[in-house]
C-alpha cells in the first residue's frame, strides 16, 4: 500500500470492510483476533493501526507489534486457513500497520472463544442468527433438486411440460425428445426422479396453481405497474401462482403493453429504440426465479414504470458472488431449474445472464443494471429505460460490429465510464490497453494524472471535433499561460492550490502542482508556506 492510497481509505466512510484503530502504544492479541473475525465473517477487509477511526481521520502512528514476525505467527496459529497478510507502512506521521483479512471460507463462520462475531458501528457484537444460518445455508445442496414430499406428476400442468418440450426440440436440434414420454421427459432432464419422486423444480416450472398453493406458495411472481417512480397507488397487478412456462410470455405480454418508443435525431433521420429490451427484461426475470431463496416465503416481484424496471427477488446473491463479481462467477442458487432453462434455450449459457443485461444496456446508451438496493435479504434489480447519449449509439457504429464482436462486456463498461466522464474502477483498468490497441480510445496526460477519452475519429463521425478538442483539453504552455494570469490577477493576496484547481476542472491536483512546478522553477511565481495552505504569488520576474 502507498500513503496515497492509504490517504484515500482515510478519507473514504467507514464500512463494514474497512477499520481504523489509534493503537498507539498497542494492540491486544484478544482484540486483534476478534476484529479479524468480524472482518473475515463479513467477506474480508483491512484492519488499520495507527490512524484516528473518527473523521476527519489522522495517523497518529502505532508502535504495536514493532515485532511483525511475532504477529504474523500468532495469527498463523490461530487462523491457520486464513492467511492475514501484515504490512508496515511507514508515513511522515508515524508508522502504520494494515492487516489485510480474507473472506471466511463458504459455508464457515468464525469464532473465537465461542463467539461468532460480527461488526455493529464501532463496537463487535454477536452475530445474528439469520446471519449464522444464511453462511450454514451456502453449502446447503441445491433445493431446487430436493423431493417434494407429497406431490406427484398428476400436480404438473401438462401444457407447461409440453411447452418446455417444444423448446428444448428446438434448442436441441433432434427429434429423440420429441419421443419421449412426459415422464421419461422429465426425467431426462433430472426433473423427476428415476423412482417417480418429483423434485421442487418440476413444480417451479410446470406446477399447477393448486398444486403451488398447497406444496410451494412462495414461488410466485408479482408483477405491478405504476404511472410514475413516486406512485403509491398500483395500476395493475397479476399473480402468477402457477408453473414458470405457464405465465412467462404473458408476463412479458403485460410489461410490453406499456413499453414505449424513444425517438432520436440521427443525422437526416429519425430512429426509435425501445424503453425496455425484450431480452434483458426475460434474462432479469429469468434470473430471479433460478437464484431466489426458496427457503424464504417472500415472491418475486416485478414492478414496472414508464421508464425503468424493478426486479426484486427473495435472498441475498449466492455465496461468493458480489456486484464486482457477477460477471465473473457463476453460483446458481438452484441448478437444475437453471439446467433446465439452459437446455430448452432460455438461456444462452449458464452464467452469461448478467454479462448479456450489462453489454446491451451499454450498447443501447441506457443506465447500466443497478444492483444498489441489494442486501442479505434480497437481490433488488433497477433496469432504466432512457436513452441517455444518442450520439454514443453512433460511436458505437463506427466503431463497426466486426470489431464490437470482440469486445468483453467488460470492454463495453470501460467505454460507458469514459463517455459519462466517469472513473474507471480499478477492476476494469486492465481491459484499457486493448481499447487503446483499438484506437476507440485515447489517453491524455501521463502516470497517476492519465485520463481517458473517446477518439478523435469517433468525434469526427457524429461531426464533433470541436467537443473533442475541448475533452483533450489545452496544451501544456496555454495551461500554465491560464495559472500565471490568475496569480497575477491575485497580486498581493495570492491564491491557494484549491481555487487554482477551479482554473484548470479538468486536470487532476497532480498535474496541475507540476505546471506550478514548473512556473516556480521559471521565476514567474512563488510559493509561501507548504501543503494545501500554501499560497501562490507573482514572481519578482513578472514584470
Amino acid at each position: 500500500m502507498t500513503l496515497e492510497e492509504l490517504r484515500a481509505l482515510m478519507a473514504a466512510h467507514e464500512v463494514e470492510h474497512l477499520e481504523f484503530k489509534e493503537a498507539k502504544s498497542n494492540f491486544d492479541t484478544g482484540k486483534l483476533a476478534d476484529y479479524c473475525v468480524a472482518i473475515a465473517n463479513e467477506k474480508g477487509g483491512k484492519l488499520i493501526l495507527g490512524v484516528t477511526d473518527k473523521h476527519p481521520r489522522k495517523i497518529v502512528g502505532s508502535r504495536a507489534y514493532n515485532d511483525l514476525r511475532s504477529a504474523k505467527d500468532f495469527l498463523r496459529s490461530k487462523f491457520p486457513f486464513l492467511r492475514i497478510a501484515v504490512e508496515e507502512l511507514q508515513t511522515p506521521e508515524g508508522r502504520v500497520l494494515v492487516f489485510e483479512i480474507p473472506s471466511r471460507p463458504i459455508g464457515m463462520p468464525l469464532e473465537n472463544h465461542g463467539a461468532y462475531l460480527a461488526r455493529c458501528g464501532e463496537s463487535l457484537v454477536p452475530m445474528p442468527p439469520d446471519q449464522l444460518r444464511r453462511i450454514f445455508a451456502e453449502t446447503e445442496a441445491d433445493f431446487s433438486a430436493t423431493v417434494c414430499a407429497g406431490a406427484a406428476t398428476s400436480d404438473l400442468d401438462p401444457t407447461a411440460v409440453e411447452r418446455f418440450r417444444e423448446l428444448w426440440v428446438r434448442k436441441s436440434g433432434t427429434g429423440n425428445v420429441d419421443r419421449l414420454s412426459s415422464e421419461n421427459l422429465l426425467k431426462a432432464a433430472g426433473l423427476l426422479r428415476p423412482d417417480g419422486a418429483l423434485t421442487h423444480a418440476a413444480l417451479v416450472l410446470f406446477g399447477t396453481n393448486q398444486a403451488l398453493d398447497v406444496h410451494l406458495s412462495q414461488a410466485e411472481v408479482v408483477f405491478e405497474y405504476r404511472s410514475s417512480d413516486t406512485s403509491l397507488s398500483i395500476a395493475q397487478r397479476k399473480n402468477y401462482r402457477e408453473g414458470f412456462f405457464l405465465f412467462f410470455d404473458d408476463l412479458w405480454e403485460a410489461i410490453n403493453a406499456r413499453n414505449d418508443e424513444q425517438q432520436f435525431q440521427d443525422g437526416l433521420f429519425v430512429q426509435s429504440i425501445r424503453t425496455f429490451n425484450e431480452r434483458v427484461i426475460r434474462e432479469a426475470i429469468l434470473n430471479a426465479v433460478t437464484h431466489r431463496d426458496y427457503n424464504l416465503t417472500s415472491s418475486v416481484f416485478v414492478r414496472q414504470f414508464p421508464r425503468k424496471m424493478e426486479i426484486v427477488s427473495p435472498g441475498g446473491f449466492p455465496a461468493g458472488v458480489t456486484v464486482e463479481t457477477m460477471l465473473d462467477r457463476h453460483v446458481p442458487r438452484n441448478r437444475l431449474i437453471a439446467e433446465a432453462f439452459e437446455r430448452c434455450g432460455l438461456v444462452e449459457r449458464a452464467g452469461l445472464g448478467a454479462s448479456f443485461m450489462f453489454r446491451t444496456c451499454v450498447t443501447e446508451s441506457k443506465p447500466t443494471p443497478d444492483y444498489s438496493r441489494s442486501d442479505n435479504y434480497q437481490v433488488s434489480l433497477a433496469l432504466r429505460g432512457e436513452v441517455q447519449n444518442p450520439k454514443f449509439l453512433r460511436f458505437l457504429e463506427r466503431v463497426g460490429e466486426e470489431r464490437l464482436a470482440s469486445f468483453s462486456t467488460p470492454d463495453f463498461l470501460v467505454l460507458d465510464f469514459i463517455q459519462r466522464e466517469e472513473p474507471i474502477p480499478d477492476r476494469l483498468k486492465p481491459r484499457l490497453a486493448g481499447l487503446l490497441g483499438h484506437s476507440v480510445i485515447e489517453r491524455v496526460g501521463r502516470a497517476r494524472g492519465a485520463r481517458y477519452i473517446l477518439s478523435q475519429k469517433l468525434y469526427e463521425f457524429v461531426g464533433e471535433g470541436g467537443v473533442y478538442t475541448r475533452k483533450r483539453g489545452l496544451d501544456r504552455e496555454t495551461n500554465k499561460a491560464l495559472l500565471l494570469r490568475h496569480i497575477q490577477g491575485t497580486g498581493s493576496k495570492g491564491c491557494q492550490l484549491r481555487e487554482l484547481g477551479q482554473v484548470l476542472p479538468a486536470l487532476p491536483r497532480s498535474q496541475i502542482q507540476v505546471l506550478l512546478r514548473e512556473l516556480k522553477a521559471d521565476g514567474r511565481i512563488r510559493s509561501v508556506g507548504r501543503t494545501s495552505a500554501g499560497r501562490w504569488y507573482p514572481g519578482p520576474d513578472v514584470q
